[in-house]
């Protein structure tokens, strides 16, 4: 940030953030190329799939040793899951691991084609998870009123999709997105559908709070160079929000006024 302004930190479930993008660890070559790509976004949150990534339980590469819990917050997650049941499982596994970590994303998945959210199965699963006392940021569509359900519910941080997992179209309903950051009195961050640091800084100009992405930085010609696009990206687009646009116009006008111009 310039050294005329200091923003506020990030706060989700008790934890304060200085960066505003939240990363995966997914589809990179090897850890070698993850932990660069992280390093290189800034980011303090990493998620991660508590079915397919080995903590420790297994023998091979262990994600804690590129991405320590000294050093991040760990996000674990549900990708995968398709009913409440299992997503709870998941979470409790997750709890189990990390030594009661409470943190959790939570995601309940309708079909395989569009990994979109279900959104019945996501509200049983967090009202149920939440019962259980974890802290649960939660995947869902862009319905507003399901939004704001999931808010009184107790979810810490409401993360609705901007087009579908992995598509990189970017956000396709910024109205629908705009109501919730309007209603909401938790932490919105975009979710999913992220392509790149264009769609970074718009989804921080509608007025969220910060981007969770993977898929955009892992797929990458150049994944460490394009988290370092989307580190500066989220930065830009969270200035140029609390700054405050200028108001659109009809009609044009000039920069320079004509009053006391000069004449020749």
């Amino acid at each position: 940030m310039t050294d005329f302004f200091q923003d506020q930190p990030l706060r989700i479930a008790g934890h304060a953030f200085t960066s505003r993008l939240l990363v995966g660890t997914g589809k990179y070559k090897d850890f070698d190329e993850t932990a660069e790509a992280i390093a290189a976004s800034g980011a303090e949150v990493v998620t991660f799939a508590v079915r397919r990534t080995n903590l420790g339980q297994e023998a091979g590469p262990n994600l804690l040793d590129v991405v320590p819990p000294e050093r991040f917050t760990l996000l674990p997650n549900t990708a995968g899951c398709y009913t409440a049941k299992d997503a709870v499982r998941t979470c409790k596994l997750a709890r189990e691991l990390l030594d009661g970590h409470k943190l959790v994303k939570l995601e309940v998945l309708g079909d395989d084609s569009t990994l979109y959210p279900n959104v019945v199965e996501t509200l049983k699963a967090a009202e149920e998870l939440i019962n259980d006392d974890f802290d649960v940021m939660v995947y869902t569509s862009d319905d507003p009123i399901v939004a704001k359900e999931l808010e009184r519910l107790g979810c810490c941080a409401i993360m609705p999709l901007g087009s579908l997992i992995g598509s990189g179209h970017g956000i396709q309903n910024p109205h629908n997105i705009r109501l919730i950051i309007e209603q909401a009195g938790v932490p919105v961050l975009v979710d999913a559908g992220i392509g790149t640091a264009s769609d970074a800084a718009m989804a921080m100009e509608l007025g969220c709070d910060g981007v969770l992405m993977n898929s955009a930085i892992a797929h990458a010609r150049q994944p460490v160079l394009m988290a370092s696009a989307m580190k500066k990206a989220v930065e830009a687009g969270r200035e140029a929000f609390l700054a405050g646009r200028m108001p659109r116009r009809q009609s044009a006008e000039p920069s320079s006024p004509f009053a006391g111009r000069i004449n020749g």
